[in-house]
């Protein structure tokens, strides 16, 4: 009787535990808070914070609470709407009835749109070749390409009339773009001055 009662007794500890363990597995959105409290906290400091935040808060089970993978992570989104722009913005440049002033900033916002989506990829290619060795001066080639591709974004939507339908979505996508990018700069430097 008293082995019996012994391996129900042990039988209910294992049922308990199970259950107890199967609903703490349950919590692991704890882990995901974290790390959208993290990127919540860190998008504050940039100037876009609520950008920030919206771009990149669905990355938050990659990025973690980690600042190298949140700068690594603002880089690659920027760069995501830096194509899609640019693709966008291809096919309306082919679009018949765009008067030649239009035309001209069009061809020129592309080629300056190529510059920056092509110094935002070499921006995520050196992020991953950081490490303590070179930190310092990798990090600078980063924050100069950055900086370079925020030159670029700006310098593309100002060659377009404010008044004109074109113009309109243009700067409206180019100014997000200069946005995401000015936040992925922030979060560098901010990423650059834990190592300082």
């Amino acid at each position: 009787m008293e082995s019996s009662s012994s391996k129900y007794l042990l039988i209910l500890l294992a049922i308990f535990y199970l259950i107890n363990s199967s609903s703490a597995s349950r919590n692991v959105p704890s882990k995901i808070t974290a790390s959208t409290e993290f990127i919540k906290t860190s998008c504050s400091s940039t100037t876009y914070p609520t950008l920030c935040y919206k771009s990149l808060a669905r990355h938050a089970s990659l990025i973690q609470t980690s600042p190298k993978l949140l700068a690594h992570a603002s880089l690659n989104v920027t760069l995501a709407k830096a194509k899609s722009t640019s693709a966008v913005m291809l096919k309306m440049s082919k679009s018949p009835g765009m008067k030649p002033r239009e035309a001209d900033a069009m061809q020129d916002c592309l080629e300056e749109l190529s510059d920056s989506v092509d110094e935002l990829r070499k921006s995520i290619g050196e992020m991953g070749l950081i490490k303590a060795s070179n930190f310092e001066l990798t990090m600078n080639d980063i924050q100069t390409w950055v900086s370079a591709a925020l030159t670029d974004d700006t310098t593309c939507s100002d060659g377009f009339e404010k008044n004109t339908v074109n113009g309109k979505v243009v700067r409206g996508q180019i100014v997000k773009i200069a946005h995401m990018t000015s936040n992925a700069l922030a979060l560098i430097n901010s990423y650059a001055s834990l190592h300082a």
